[in-house]
C-alpha cells in the first residue's frame, strides 16, 4: 500500500508533497520558461533551414507546407517568449505542450517519407522531450500517450504491416520509458527547489525570533516600492523600552528570551501576507501592504503595544516590558527602503523623547 502510494505520488507530485508542488510550481514554470524561450527559437531556425532544404531537395517537398507553418509558428511563439509572456504563464506553458506535439507530427512527416523503415525520429522525441518539461508527470504521460495513438494509427495508414508491428512495440516500450524519463528529470529538479528555497528561506531568516532579517526585509519592501502599481502601505518601527536595563538586569540570555518572545508575538499577529522581520538588535519592523489609512495605522499599533506588553514574560512576573513605535505612511513618494526607513526612525526618536506617548507618525 505505502508503495503504490509512493508511486501515485511521484506520479502527481514528483516526489514532494502537494502543498510543497503548490509552492514550487512558479519555480518550475519559470524554469520550463527559459527552456523553452531558447528551444522555440532553436525550432525557428531549424524549420526555416529545412524550408530551405525543402525547395532543392525532392524528397523534402512533400512536406515544404509543413516546414514553412511550422517556422512560423516558432517564430511567433520565439517573439511571445522573449517579449510578451510572464515567465510564470499558464498560456506559456500551455504552448510548450504545443510545440511538442508539433515536433511528434514533425516526426510523422519523416517517418512518412520513408514508410519502408522502422521510425526513429518519433522513438528519440519520445525519450527527449519529457527532459525539457518540468510538471504533473500524468500531464506529460497524456501527451506522450496521445501521440503515440495517433501516430500509430496515422502510420496504419501509411506503412507495411510487417514495419508497422515493430513500430507498435518500439512505441509501447519507449512511451513507458519516456514517461520514466520524465518522472525522474522532474523529481530531480523538484527536489533541487526544494533544496534552494530552504536554503533561501534560512539565510533569509533571524535565528533567534525566525523572522525575517534584515537583509530580506529590505529587499522585499525595495520590491514593494519598486512596483508602480502600488501606492499605499505603512512602517512601523519599533524597539523595546530600556532593554538595556533588561540585560543589565536580568542577563543577556533573559535579553534573548525577551526578543525571541517578541518574534513569537509578532508571528503570530500578522499571518496574512504583512512582512516583519528584526532589524537588529531589540529593533523590528512590520511593512503593511495596500493601506495608508492613519485609523487602521493606530488599531495595528495598538495591537503590538498591548499584545506585547500581556505575552512577553519576565521574571518578575509583576514587571512588563513595553514598545515604543514609529510610523511612516506609504503614499507612492518613497523610492528605496532607506527613505522609508528615516522616516520611521524619525518618528520612534520623537517616541523616544516624548514618555507619554507609545507610538507617533512622522510628519514632515
Amino acid at each position: 500500500m505505502k508503495v503504490m502510494q509512493k508511486i501515485i505520488n511521484y506520479f502527481c507530485y514528483c516526489g514532494v508533497t502537494k502543498e510543497e508542488y503548490r509552492n514550487l510550481k512558479k519555480d518550475a514554470y519559470i524554469s520550463n520558461f527559459e527552456v523553452w524561450r531558447v528551444l522555440h527559437c532553436g525550432m525557428a531556425i531549424i524549420f526555416a533551414a529545412l524550408f530551405v532544404g525543402s525547395l532543392v531537395v525532392d524528397i523534402m517537398k512533400d512536406n515544404m507546407i509543413f516546414y514553412i507553418l511550422t517556422f512560423a509558428y516558432s517564430a511567433v511563439a520565439a517573439i511571445l517568449f522573449l517579449f510578451v509572456f510572464k515567465k510564470d504563464s499558464l498560456i506559456a506553458q500551455l504552448m510548450m505542450y504545443l510545440s511538442i506535439s508539433l515536433l511528434f507530427v514533425f516526426a510523422g512527416f519523416i517517418t512518412q517519407n520513408k514508410p519502408q523503415n522502422p521510425s526513429t525520429t518519433f522513438i528519440a522525441l519520445l525519450i527527449i522531450s519529457p527532459m525539457f518539461m518540468i510538471d504533473k508527470p500524468y500531464f506529460m504521460a497524456i501527451e506522450l500517450l496521445s501521440a503515440s495513438i495517433i501516430f500509430l494509427i496515422w502510420m496504419h495508414a501509411v506503412k507495411p504491416i510487417d514495419v508497422w508491428k515493430i513500430d507498435a512495440g518500439n512505441v509501447v516500450i519507449f512511451v513507458v520509458v519516456g514517461i520514466f524519463i520524465h518522472i525522474i528529470a522532474s523529481s530531480i529538479r523538484i527536489k533541487e527547489f526544494v533544496l534552494a528555497r530552504e536554503i533561501k528561506i534560512q539565510k533569509d531568516l533571524d535565528e533567534l525570533t525566525g523572522l525575517k532579517n534584515k537583509a530580506a526585509i529590505t529587499r522585499e519592501i525595495n520590491d514593494f516600492l519598486l512596483d508602480n502599481t502600488k501606492n499605499k502601505g505603512m512602517m512601523f518601527l519599533l524597539d523595546i523600552n530600556h532593554f538595556k536595563d533588561i540585560n543589565d538586569t536580568y542577563g543577556h540570555d533573559i535579553g534573548d528570551s525577551v526578543i525571541h518572545q517578541l518574534g513569537t508575538f509578532l508571528l503570530d499577529t500578522f499571518k496574512d501576507g504583512e512582512l516583519c522581520g528584526r532589524f537588529g538588535g531589540d529593533e523590528f519592523i512590520i511593512f503593511v501592504e495596500d493601506t495608508d489609512e492613519e485609523e487602521v495605522a493606530i488599531s495595528i499599533a495598538k495591537k503590538i503595544i498591548d499584545g506585547a506588553s500581556a505575552f512577553i514574560k519576565l521574571p518578575d512576573t509583576d514587571k512588563k516590558i513595553s514598545v515604543s513605535m514609529g510610523i511612516s505612511i506609504y503614499q507612492g513618494q518613497e523610492k528605496n527602503y532607506s527613505e522609508i526607513f528615516k522616516k520611521a526612525d524619525v518618528a520612534l526618536y520623537k517616541t523616544k523623547a516624548d514618555r507619554t506617548i507609545n507610538y507617533a507618525f512622522y510628519n514632515e
